[in-house]
């Protein structure tokens, strides 16, 4: 097999490597469904999509294309067309790359729905891209029931269909025959996904994200994770975040490569089975995975040919790498990178751009990436080994996509600075004299929680919706297994008293209300909540308390 780069690389004697997207991302005629499926030989496997019980359907680039146009001609009869905003909440199935494929086709918009969420963040992601349309699996259906009379219809994944109005089953959609609508040509600016990701204030941002992004994303696969046409690779990501959609579904497809989707939720067996049944070569999974695998060996002697292990979405802790060096004969390396411009630092696995790895460092800026560490009070590079804010250098960076966010100038301003060289991370890190870089905190309170970022004021929302509840704050714990996990500080109405029940109330309000995965692990009952004289909660003297009180074993 051969695959189209994502990028020319030139490299010196140095080793350095300059990078420029390849034309066929920038050209002003791109075809997403092009770059992403038509290009690529018909009996090529797309996708290897993998049960519980391990059985498997092969999908090729060439019934991927054909299915994905005769969806694209149903939801074109239903209206959609190219700049229309399609909600998808659906789990890692067989139907989800035709899906997105036949929304991509026509030019529309996919907004990832993550299938954890609730109805409330379903719903105001929908709302707040304009949705004319969602498609969901069966099992998530339920979700969109209440809020039938909403200005979007849904297509339905499987089962039956509910007695709703503008509700309609996939399977008869694809039932009929249509003539197919020519693939719509957006151009490199093109929007293929939006994407909202949260942050401390406000409601979630939505990242579009562009069909100029595919170079990035190809780069960092080819890159950092060193992938090969031969490589048997597994990201374990789920694709409603940002991880899985670029890097086993987009990345993927764009390289013409075959990327495995188990169809099932993360369990510590079922991983091990399907790294040794399938012979995996090239994995990729949050650090939340890796220890879990640490936790919860196989009990049996297994014999899996790992040749390369990358780690992405929250900092590698150094004993992951130890057990991996023991278990697999390789370390796992840690890469960065997030939601607003893809990956670009890493502990790189590709021959030429190989280096030791140091324990707590994130590695280097990847090729086609410029950053610096600035200092706080200004946009000063700072000396080696002073702690800063890591920012990206636009002008010199050509993988560079971030365009700013949606309809959110003041929050865009945010995150460049004022003469629009440097885009901010809102990460503080340090680098040392040879050029790595490592991962000091967060310069906001964004949580990392099993290499999901949840924002504080998503679940505080939901959490001062209780009648018991005045005022909450929710703060991120270290946590062995999860890195961090969530912990709420919440003022009681006058006469309310906190007990196990309410704070069981609280877990599944926003359990339910916003999502399963973010509800609060434990709930301190304070009587006021640490403020800047401006009225700003201090949330980094709740960290500092939730770390002097957290229980030790």
């Amino acid at each position: 097999m051969t695959w189209a780069k994502g990028a020319k690389a030139v490299t010196d004697v140095t080793g350095d490597v300059t990078v420029q997207p390849a034309a066929e991302y920038t050209a002003a005629d791109a075809c997403a469904a092009e770059l992403l499926c038509d290009r690529h030989p018909g009996d090529a496997v797309a996708f290897r999509v993998i049960e519980p019980d391990l059985s498997t359907t092969e999908l090729t680039y060439g019934e991927l294309g054909k299915r994905s146009q005769q969806l694209a001609a149903a939801l074109a009869e239903r209206g959609i067309k190219q700049g229309d905003a399609v909600g998808v909440l659906m789990a890692k199935s067989v139907d989800l790359p035709a899906v997105l494929l036949a929304i991509w086709r026509l030019g529309a918009i996919h907004v990832p729905l993550f299938t954890a969420f609730a109805t409330p963040a379903i719903e105001l992601r929908l709302t707040g891209s304009d949705a004319k349309l969602v498609i969901t699996d069966v099992d998530q259906a339920s979700k969109l029931l209440s809020l039938e009379g909403k200005p979007w219809e849904v297509v339905q994944v499987g089962g039956e269909q509910p007695a709703a109005p503008g509700w309609t089953l996939l399977s008869e959609l694809e039932a009929e025959q249509r003539p197919v609508p020519e693939s719509a040509r957006v151009g490199a600016d093109g929007v293929l996904i939006q994407l909202f990701t949260s942050g401390t204030t406000g409601t979630p941002k939505a990242v579009p994200v562009p069909v100029k992004a595919l170079a990035s994303m190809t780069r960092y696969l080819l890159d950092a994770i060193d992938l090969r046409p031969d490589d048997v690779f597994f990201n374990a990501a789920d694709p409603g975040w940002a991880y899985g959609l670029y890097y086993a579904i987009l990345g993927p497809m764009a390289l013409g490569q075959t990327s495995m989707l188990l169809h099932a939720g993360f369990a510590p067996a079922l991983a091990w089975d399907v790294l040794e049944r399938f012979q995996v070569t090239n994995f990729a999974a949050a650090p939340t995975v890796y220890r879990a695998l640490r936790a919860n060996p196989p009990g049996r002697a297994v014999s899996i040919p790992l040749r390369c292990a990358s780690s992405a979405g929250e900092p590698l802790t150094p004993e992951v790498i130890s057990w991996a060096r023991e278990t697999f004969g390789i370390e796992v390396r840690d890469h960065y990178g997030q939601t607003e411009h893809g990956m670009v630092v890493a502990n790189s696995w590709r021959d030429d751009l190989r280096a030791d790895v140091v324990e707590g460092s994130m590695g280097y800026p990847l090729p086609g990436w410029s950053c610096a560490v600035l200092a706080d009070e200004s946009d000063e590079v700072v000396p080696p080994g002073t702690v800063g804010r890591l920012a990206i250098d636009t002008g010199n960076s050509p993988l560079m996509w971030f365009p700013g966010y949606v309809n959110a100038p003041e929050r865009t301003a945010e995150r460049f600075t004022a003469d629009g060289r440097w885009c901010l991370t809102g990460d503080t890190v340090t680098q040392d004299a040879d050029g790595r870089l490592y991962f000091s905190s967060r310069d906001d309170d964004v949580i990392i929680m099993a290499g999901y970022r949840i924002g504080p004021f998503d679940v505080e929302s939901v959490l001062v919706t209780h009648p018991a509840v005045v005022e909450a704050a929710v703060v991120g714990a270290p946590d062995e297994l999860r890195g961090e996990v969530l912990e709420a500080y919440v003022v009681l109405a006058e006469g309310r008293q906190a007990d196990d029940e309410l704070v069981s109330e609280l877990q599944q309000l926003v359990k339910k209300e916003f999502a399963a995965h973010a509800y609060p692990r434990r709930v301190h009952v304070v009587d006021s909540l640490p403020k800047t004289p401006s009225g700003k909660i201090q949330r980094f003297k709740l960290r500092q308390r939730s770390t002097q009180e957290a229980p030790t074993s």
